[in-house]
């Protein structure tokens, strides 16, 4: 049976448990239980603080783990990442107090930078030929050049509300980071069947994400011009209809486009454009 450690609580807890159930995992009810099993497959699920999974996945107490980018960087264990997951999407950057004149960098040589990163923080100062001095606090981090406990901070952003709100302005990004499926050093033969059937399962669901099924009916003549508009991932399905000089095009599309697209759809002939949800997708 396949251990998976996944955070106890916040956005990546949410999005992770959706993606299990995605993959068609259900595991049993209880609330605080620190371990549950799938009914209907063979794996359970241990939920740990995540800052604590990096460590959990290298020491085999758990032989996968989903977490940040950003603590499994700043914990540097040894567990192996086995595939970007490409969701809790956010990113580490450098702020400081929005009445501040910035222009580079260069600015932070000589300050002090408030941060529960001090690890990545450390790496990007270093790259740029930056130093400064990094105190390392736990908690609320945006809050202390607001007491004179640092000129800046070094912090994860998502939407910059937080910093908004007390006073700060981002001036430097220093890593984009997104959910993680992080491996154990050694996985037993069984427990890699396993894993291989889930990875299998997690990249049908993972490849429909932003896409959409699309069909409409056109007339045949135009069904080149109609081909060449739709970006589909491989060449359109096209079908005959029962009324003579009419075709059938299925294909599938990024969803993102399909309003700058639609336009050009309608100028050649097609018709009846329907849009379709896709739950699952494998290549």
């Amino acid at each position: 049976m396949l251990r998976i450690a996944i955070q106890t609580k916040g956005r990546l807890h949410e999005e992770s448990m959706e993606l299990l159930s995605k993959v068609g995992i259900k595991l049993t009810s209880g609330k605080r239980k620190l371990l549950t099993q799938a009914k209907n497959f063979p794996c359970e699920v241990l939920f740990l603080r995540d800052d604590d999974i990096p460590e959990a996945v290298a020491d085999g107490v758990a032989d996968l783990g989903i977490v940040g980018e950003n603590e499994y960087l700043e914990k540097q264990k040894d567990a192996a990442v086995e595939k970007r997951l490409g969701y809790s999407k956010c990113r580490m950057s450098l702020a400081i107090p929005k009445g501040e004149d910035y222009v580079d960098i260069k600015w932070f040589n000589g300050k002090k930078i408030a941060t529960s990163y001090p690890v990545i923080l450390d790496k990007y100062l270093t790259e740029n030929n930056v130093k400064a001095d990094i105190h390392e606090i736990s908690g609320s981090v945006e809050v202390a050049p607001g007491i004179g406990l640092s000129d800046g901070i070094f912090d994860i952003v998502s939407s910059g509300g937080t910093l908004v709100s007390n006073g700060l302005k981002e001036v430097a990004v220093a890593l984009e980071s997104e959910a993680l499926l992080i491996k154990t050093p050694v996985l037993s033969e069984e427990k890699q069947e396993i894993l291989n059937e889930l990875i299998f399962r997690i990249e049908a669901a993972l490849l429909c994400e932003g896409k959409k099924y699309l069909m409409l009916n056109a007339p045949t003549e135009n069904v080149d011009k109609i081909t060449e508009i739709l970006p589909g991932i491989k060449s359109p399905t096209v079908l005959p209809l029962a009324e003579e000089g009419w075709t059938s095009v299925h294909t599938v599309i990024e969803e993102k486009v399909f309003w700058n697209i639609v336009g050009d759809l309608k100028a050649n002939g097609a018709e009846g454009i329907l849009i379709l949800p896709i739950g699952k997708m494998v290549m």
